[in-house]
């Protein structure tokens, strides 16, 4: 069974950080690119940040493009995304998902605000 487990999230004052983390377990992760998507209240999802499987390779949203980092562990089986000068227009929750699953975790809420 496929297992995602966002966490890291939290309130944090425009211009702060935070590291995400989504531990993910049945499935081979190190075979599978890893997307972060989020979604703000009242409006649909949005594509934030793909890693491919190897970690090699990665891509961003223009509006968090600079400004978030992803990078995985495959060896733990754990993604991340580093987010710094955060705005109010981050402020949703943020999910991980693998390539091609329709499997979703709970989410980690980030609010930014001062």
């Amino acid at each position: 069974e496929v297992q995602l487990v966002e966490s890291g999230g939290g309130l944090v004052q425009p211009g702060g950080s935070l590291r995400l983390s989504c531990a993910a377990s049945g499935f081979t992760f190190e075979n599978y690119d890893m997307t972060w998507v989020r979604q703000a209240p009242g409006k649909g999802p949005e594509w934030v940040s793909v890693v491919t499987s190897g970690g090699d390779r990665t891509y961003y949203a223009d509006s968090v493009k600079g400004r978030f980092t992803l990078s995985r562990d495959n060896a733990k089986n754990t993604l991340y995304l580093q987010m710094n000068s955060l705005e109010p227009d981050d402020t949703a929750v943020y999910y991980c998902n693998p390539d091609g699953f329709s499997t979703w975790g709970q989410g980690t809420q980030v609010t930014v605000s001062s």
